[in-house]
């Protein structure tokens, strides 16, 4: 096996040239070409460690609340210390990549993610595990995008790059579903620690994976890392998912809440214009400037609002209306991710190399808003097979179009000294969309259930035709989103086949 460091380029450095297509030359941050499969392996065996994190927790959380005794003012920071480290430091962690190496960093956020997760599991205190969840997040902030750029500097081949981009889309997107189903599982069978130290099975496997196949080395065209750029963007960040969280419990006119957010909107502003002088900048113009990448960040942005939401809220609907338990809960969503995974691996393979990513994101968008709006159909009488499973096949379809493509769309044609921060990007978009929209659509759900409430008896039955109205407010909501969504994607999305998806020319020269 060629032993080739990590500088070893899937493209020349600074050109975003590709080699040609059936080159057989060792892959960039991955392993040489014969074993690219198994790195796509460990890859998306890391990066649903990551994503299912976000939600298997949320199963467990009653149960750890009871265990440690803390209140329900303090169960969202649980969720929260998560959301923050990870999207606060993602584009920070991308660069890190950039500048150490990818096989470095990814071992490293393994390694780091699964000693926050002993942690957690062990916690015998509310501070110990909010500790602990932040410190996922951190090394989730390096382990993410370390691997999604390994990923792009490994399949260099268009036909290939489109099934793994199929499959690594269909497990980002998948990945919430997942760990709601892990999640009860794990809460009901054995106990609710075992949703953190299941990370340890994961972790042990992929860093065995990654030592053996992945290459190492530093690489030659190393960026130097913008430190302004750096503490603008990362503290911006932190203000924004900050304050949508407080919103969660606080009024939206509380300064805990707008203040929080109007820092963070001056600090991305200030951010955005220090990238246009900076000599080495953290997130290059280059990057966000292409349409269709531009298009790609906001689609993984939106459908992260929208998604996050639905996950929540028909949580709760199938426990707390339909009396379902932990487990037949994240059952109930396996044909959604069945349908992601399928929709995703057609989009890439056959879809988008054909059409263009501009009928397929939009489309995407338009079958999740109206499965969100096929849900506000749902009420204390409905049952599964009838009234929940086909609105959760459409929304599956739409996520799976829009998640493989944008996320190959966001990452392709890419220098490799950019991969880092480009896999960043996307992470971050997702994961930035996923807190504000759970934070939104908590906040309008919450208080549409309590004007309902308004002057009436309180009452059981009362209490459950609440509930009804917060979870149909909030599916409503998600629908605007896509809604949203539809129409930026139409508008953004350059007709057409892209050139780094056909292969007609290798990679998108900017």
């Amino acid at each position: 096996m060629d032993r080739s460091p990590d500088s070893s380029t899937a493209a020349e450095p600074g050109t975003g040239t590709a080699p040609p297509s059936g080159s057989q030359a060792p892959y960039a941050g991955g392993g040489s070409h014969e074993h690219r499969w198994l790195i796509l392996g460990v890859i998306g065996l890391a990066q649903l460690m990551v994503v299912l994190d976000a939600t298997i927790v949320n199963i467990a959380l009653p149960s750890a609340q009871q265990d440690l005794g803390f209140s329900d003012g303090n169960r969202q920071w649980i969720v929260t210390a998560y959301a923050l480290a990870f999207g606060s430091l993602l584009l920070l962690g991308g660069r890190v990549a950039d500048l150490v190496g990818r096989k470095a960093v990814f071992i490293a956020g393994l390694i780091g993610f699964a000693g926050a997760s002993a942690l957690g599991g062990a916690a015998n205190s509310f501070g110990m595990l909010v500790v602990a969840r932040a410190l996922q997040g951190l090394f989730g902030a390096l382990l993410a995008p370390a691997a999604l750029s390994l990923l792009t500097t490994t399949f260099t081949d268009p036909k290939e790059r489109a099934k793994a981009f199929g499959i690594y889309g269909a497990i980002a997107g998948a990945g919430g579903a997942v760990g709601l189903l892990l999640g009860g599982v794990l809460t009901e069978y054995l106990d609710w620690r075992w949703c953190l130290y299941v990370n340890l099975a994961f972790a042990v496997v992929a860093i065995l994976g990654g030592m053996r196949l992945l290459h190492g080395g530093r690489p030659a065209d190393r960026p130097k890392l913008d430190v302004p750029g750096t503490l603008l963007v990362s503290v911006g960040l932190f203000c924004i998912v900050y304050g949508f969280s407080n919103a969660e419990t606080h009024s939206w006119s509380d300064v805990q809440t707008w203040g929080f957010l109007v820092a963070g909107a001056v600090l991305l502003v200030a951010f955005a214009w220090w990238e246009t002088r900076a000599a080495h900048p953290l997130l290059p113009l280059r990057v966000i400037l292409d349409r269709d990448r531009g298009a790609s960040y906001l689609a993984m942005f939106i459908s992260g609002a929208g998604m996050f939401g639905v996950f929540l809220f028909l949580t709760y609907y199938l426990q707390q209306i339909l009396a379902y338990s932990p487990v037949i809960t994240g059952v109930a969503f396996l044909p959604m991710v069945a349908c992601m995974v399928v929709s995703s691996v057609i989009a890439t393979n056959y879809l988008v190399p054909k059409l263009g990513p501009k009928p397929i994101v939009p489309l995407g968008m338009a079958l999740s808003a109206g499965g969100m709006a096929w849900l506000t159909a749902l009420d204390p009488t409905s049952s599964y097979a009838p009234h929940v499973l086909p609105p959760l096949l459409i929304a599956g379809i739409g996520l799976g179009l829009i998640f493989a493509t944008a996320m190959n769309l966001a990452t392709s044609g890419i220098a490799t000294h950019d991969a880092g921060v480009a896999s960043a990007m996307v992470n971050t978009s997702q994961q930035v969309g996923g807190s504000i929209g759970t934070a939104l659509l908590n906040t309008l759900a919450t208080s549409a259930a309590t004007n309902y409430l308004v002057g009436k008896q309180p009452s059981p039955q009362l209490q459950v035709l609440a509930s009804m109205k917060s979870y149909t407010t909030a599916f409503w909501w998600s629908a605007l989103f896509f809604a949203v969504g539809f129409v930026v994607t139409l508008v953004m999305y350059r007709p057409g086949t892209p050139k780094a998806v056909s292969g007609s020319e290798g990679a998108v020269h900017m």
